[in-house]
């Protein structure tokens, strides 16, 4: 299949296709005669994984980790869990920083009842005297 039909077939788009071929996760199809991508099964199902762990807010290093542990199918899947673990602390540690976000913003939210100028918006004040309460994220 053209990269047009994987794209179709796997709801991603060209651009992203090119750009993870780029990346090293999809690997290179053959050309046809007249140079075009020809992409087959392996690459949709490939691809169908990468968008999986995407999904999952999985980087391109741990998704390469995952993709050559899976080409070792009789290796103990050890590896696997510590990365998902990992992940998981990671998830957990973005959260608690999400949440404390969110508070911020509700407080910044609380200064400002509505329906008063834009010059006299509380909201705005408050981001424009807010020095030092930035959240890493």
């Amino acid at each position: 299949m053209k990269i047009g039909e994987l794209a179709l077939t796997t709801g991603c788009s060209v651009p992203t296709i090119r750009y993870y071929e780029a990346e090293g996760l999809l690997q290179a199809p053959a050309r046809t005669a007249s140079n075009y991508r020809e992409y087959g099964a392996q690459h949709a199902d490939r691809l169908a994984f990468i968008l999986r762990c995407r999904s999952l807010d999985m980087s391109h290093e741990e998704i390469r980790v995952l993709l050559s542990l899976q080409d070792e199918p009789g290796k103990p899947c050890d590896e696997v869990n510590a990365l998902l673990d990992a992940h998981v602390r990671l998830v957990e540690q973005r959260i608690v920083q999400l949440t404390a976000l969110r508070k911020q913003l509700q407080a910044i939210r609380s200064t400002c009842a509505g329906g008063v100028c834009i010059g006299d918006c509380g909201a705005l004040e408050s981001l424009r005297s807010a020095t030092g309460t930035s959240l890493p994220v």
